[in-house]
């Protein structure tokens, strides 16, 4: 391994002994601060914990406009079953497999505290010419954009924005999908539990899982989805009874695991396990090449639960919303080709006092697409007794062709290493999107090194693409030395 390479895996690994989880961003604010102040960088911070450091220009380089590189602090944090990870107290230990930075069991927290990293390195190299930097992190991208949204007129000054938080190295992001969370109440009623009946728990588990904006084309199972054509199943065949359910973690993850309790007379044991055999072998054959380690299984639960049944015609309400909601690709854009349009992730399930709690993800980079894809989500809501209730949602980042920026990005990376960057835009979010609603003239990019299954616990970084990120940053940088202050982000229209 290379010596810069080794230096921001160095930087990476200290961040990622600091706990960070979305809301819980304070410790590695305040290291950052710490580590700003101890390298004699300037830095300030807001009522959410956004912090940005400023490093001075180097030397002919004082007079042009200031260079915004952004990432944001939190990660996602998803864990493999077995795993007794705490996100909130445990550091996360890189481990290097061949080419390749990996977790044990968890998220690795690449997305996006390899941008810290990065960040952090080219500001203490004094090697590197580079006109004035702000270091913009940013806090609660992962479950909100809450850092992105309470950015302040005066937070930052410059115009140009290098987000580092995409994942495919010789990519540059030139838009994303808008998004919207539903959340969906339905009181439940309850029973006794006939004396004498058996408590088994249902389990799908071993999903791939991802990110539901990134890997939602792949058509990876929803466990959640599983889970209530499962329990729809045996509702059909025999008399069982619904006692909980709950399923995936994060709104912005394709659920990989979900389970509920359920309870059925001793006599129907041998067709429950049946029954749910033949379950797994069919999607076993469904989901063949995607989802290798997917398992159905029933455990025993004990036999002295002090624990109500979901009445009847409220577990069958609870089956039949579950499998109505929709899941997956809603559209694809009719302007780029192989792009997802519209989307929506059946991501959470869960009941919490006496009442079903469900959340819905929709994305779409049309604003009509979105509205179509939320209205669906609410009507199937309604339509089963639910109420729903929506979040503030964040915009879509429209591609912008003539960026002179993406035109820079594009004659640098050919410099560097002799090849055509690719432009694409993503079904993903980016803090591109609310940073540009905020700053109307901000000419912004989005790269990154190569990640692969974000958001699950096989999210891993390939290393070497670390080190091309690294070599584009540092020739960008040095190229603006001729522009002489005149280069200052887009111009507002009149």
């Amino acid at each position: 391994m290379d010596e810069v390479t080794e230096k921001i895996l160095t930087l990476f690994r200290e961040i990622s002994s600091i706990p960070r989880p979305s809301g819980q961003e304070e410790r590695i604010a305040t290291w950052l601060k710490e580590w700003a102040l101890s390298k004699g960088f300037s830095v300030k911070f807001d009522s959410v914990n956004n912090v940005v450091i400023g490093v001075p220009a180097s030397k002919g380089y004082e007079n042009l406009p200031s260079i915004v590189i952004q990432g944001h602090m939190d990660m996602v944090c998803e864990k493999a079953c077995g795993c007794n990870h705490d996100f909130t107290k445990d550091p996360i230990v890189p481990v290097i497999d061949a080419d390749w930075l990996r977790a044990e069991g968890t998220t690795l927290g690449a997305d996006n505290g390899i941008a810290l990293a990065i960040a952090l390195a080219l500001a203490e190299d004094t090697c590197i010419s580079h006109p004035p930097l702000e270091l913009l992190f940013t806090v609660d991208e992962e479950t909100g954009l809450t850092g992105a949204n309470a950015l302040m007129p005066d937070f930052i000054s410059g115009k140009i924005l290098l987000n580092v938080d995409s994942e495919e190295e010789g990519v540059f992001t030139v838009g994303c999908a808008g998004g919207l969370n539903t959340t969906i109440r339905m009181p439940l009623e309850y029973s006794s539990v006939p004396e004498g009946a058996l408590f088994f728990r249902l389990v799908v588990n071993g999903l791939s899982g991802g990110h539901s904006g990134v890997d939602i084309h792949e058509k990876r199972a929803n466990a959640n989805k599983l889970l209530a054509g499962a329990l729809q199943l045996l509702m059909e065949e025999i008399d069982v009874m619904l006692l909980d359910v709950k399923g995936g973690s994060a709104h912005n993850a394709i659920p990989r695991h979900a389970e509920s309790i359920i309870a059925f007379s001793p006599d129907m044991k041998e067709i429950v396990v049946s029954l749910i055999a033949g379950f797994e072998s069919k999607f076993r054959s469904e989901y063949a090449g995607l989802e290798l380690s997917l398992s159905i299984t029933l455990e025993e639960y004990g036999s002295e639960v002090e624990m109500k049944a979901i009445d009847e015609s409220f577990a069958r309400r609870v089956i039949g919303i579950l499998m109505s909601l929709p899941h997956g690709v809603a559209s694809i854009s009719p302007a780029i080709s192989g792009l997802v349009e519209t989307s929506s992730n059946l991501a959470i399930v869960n009941i919490v006092d006496g009442e079903l709690v469900i959340v819905s993800s929709q994305r779409s980079s049309s604003d009509t697409g979105l509205a179509e894809i939320t209205g669906k989500v609410t009507s199937v809501a309604v339509e089963y007794g639910g109420n729903c209730s929506h979040g503030s949602g964040y915009p879509a980042w429209q591609p912008d062709m003539s960026s002179p920026l993406l035109q820079r990005c594009r004659d640098v990376y050919f410099s560097v290493f002799g090849e055509h960057a690719r432009i694409e835009a993503i079904h993903a979010g980016l803090e591109c999107a609310v940073i540009g609603s905020k700053y109307e003239e901000m000419d912004m990019i989005s790269f990154g090194p190569t990640i692969k299954n974000p958001h699950s616990p096989d999210e891993r970084l390939y290393i070497p693409s670390v080190r091309k990120v690294w070599d584009l940053m540092v020739a960008l940088l040095t190229s603006f030395k001729d522009e002489k202050g005149t280069f200052a982000g887009k111009q507002k229209e009149s």
